[in-house]
This record gives C-alpha cells, sequence and structure tokens, in this order.
C-alpha cells in the first residue's frame, strides 16, 4: 500500500520571544493526511501562519514538533537541493521559496522522485485580463489530473477570488489563531461565523 501524498504528523511551529525570553510569541498546530490527488484552498488573516505552513509541507521552515511527510518522506531529511521534487512552494508571483541549510547534504536522504507531488501557490497573483484566470484554472486541474497535491493559498480582496475557490477546491482549510481547520466544501468554510468575520463585506 503507498504512502499518503502529504502527512503532517503532530507538526507544530513555535516562534519564542527571544534567546533568554522561551516564551511563546506565535504557534501553529496542525495534524492532517492527504492520501488522494486534490486541490485544497487555503484560507485565513494576515500573520495567521498560512506562509509557515506552506514553508514547512516544502522544507524551507522546519517543524518545531513533529514530521512532514511527502509520500512517506521526511522532507527534513531530504538533501536540500532535492525537496522541490518532493514539494515546491510557489510564493506570489511564482518565485520558489528557498531554505537555510543546518547540515552537509551527503549526509542526507536523496528524493525518490523526480517532480513534485505537492505545489503550494501563496497568494498567487490572478491576472484578470482575458483567459489569463482560466490558463491557471486549467494548469491547476492539469497537476490534479496527473496526480498531484495542489494547494492554493488567498487572501480574497475581491469576490472573483472567492469564485475561483468555490469553482476548483475540492475542501478549505482555515488558519486561524495557531490552528487549522478543515471543512469538506465551501459551503461549509463560509457558514463559520469566524471565516464571515474574515471575509467581511466580502461574505456570502
Amino acid at each position: 500500500m503507498s504512502a499518503p501524498l502529504l502527512t503532517l504528523d503532530g507538526v507544530s511551529r513555535i516562534y519564542r520571544r527571544g534567546l533568554f525570553d522561551r516564551t511563546p510569541a506565535f504557534q501553529l498546530h496542525v495534524d492532517k493526511t492527504f492520501s488522494r490527488p486534490e486541490i485544497v484552498g487555503v484560507l485565513g488573516p494576515n500573520g495567521a501562519g498560512k506562509t509557515t505552513l506552506f514553508e514547512m509541507i516544502a522544507g524551507s521552515n522546519a517543524p518545531s514538533k513533529g514530521r512532514v511527510m511527502v509520500a512517506g518522506q521526511d522532507i527534513q531529511r531530504v538533501r536540500y537541493l532535492q525537496r522541490d521534487r518532493l514539494a515546491i512552494h510557489y510564493h506570489q508571483s511564482y518565485q520558489v521559496r528557498h531554505f537555510t541549510k543546518t547540515k552537509p547534504a551527503f549526509v542526507m536522504e536523496q528524493a525518490a522522485r523526480s517532480y513534485p507531488l505537492v505545489h503550494l501557490f501563496d497568494e498567487p497573483q490572478f491576472n484578470t485580463q482575458d483567459g489569463y484566470i482560466g490558463f491557471m484554472l486549467d494548469f491547476f486541474r492539469k497537476l490534479r489530473a496527473e496526480g498531484r497535491l495542489v494547494f492554493v493559498c488567498l487572501h480574497p480582496t475581491a469576490a472573483y477570488q472567492l469564485r475561483i475557490l468555490q469553482e476548483i477546491c475540492e475542501r478549505f482549510l482555515f488558519v486561524k489563531g495557531g490552528s487549522v481547520t478543515e471543512h469538506a466544501d465551501f459551503a461549509g468554510l463560509a457558514g463559520q461565523a469566524d471565516v464571515r468575520q474574515y471575509l467581511g463585506a466580502l461574505a456570502p
């Protein structure tokens, strides 16, 4: 039996106030498994931890606790230059995020794959010119059809961005207050009081 595409196994990221003051300033906790190809929408307020979550999945930010497993490999054990063969993080204008090296690559595992299984789109810029949005949606669907797990994170500022998520996403994650909650569809997501507060005037 093959391993899930992505497992967030008791993952936490804790930022502390300082070298001597170890009081947590920010904490993010998530424990979830993604077994099949799908397109997942991610929303949440600024500073909630969405980018931190994506960085941990892609291996550029090490969890304080827990493991990020991509197709059975702990991404923190994989060689730095090969991590994007498992998961790749596109930040805003599709710039790939980088990582800090903490140990020599030769003591680490090689990636078992040559093309990323997990694609993380962090606030992609949807140009409203003719055809561009359709092109991007087709691209996300193509990745899914090829067996990839696709995350699309948006901080909606316009109603059309919510319509994009409604159209392509099969489930949703809402990141707030250090926790990640899962919703099976957009109606379930939008029905939550904290989500409606976050969306404000954009709430359906």
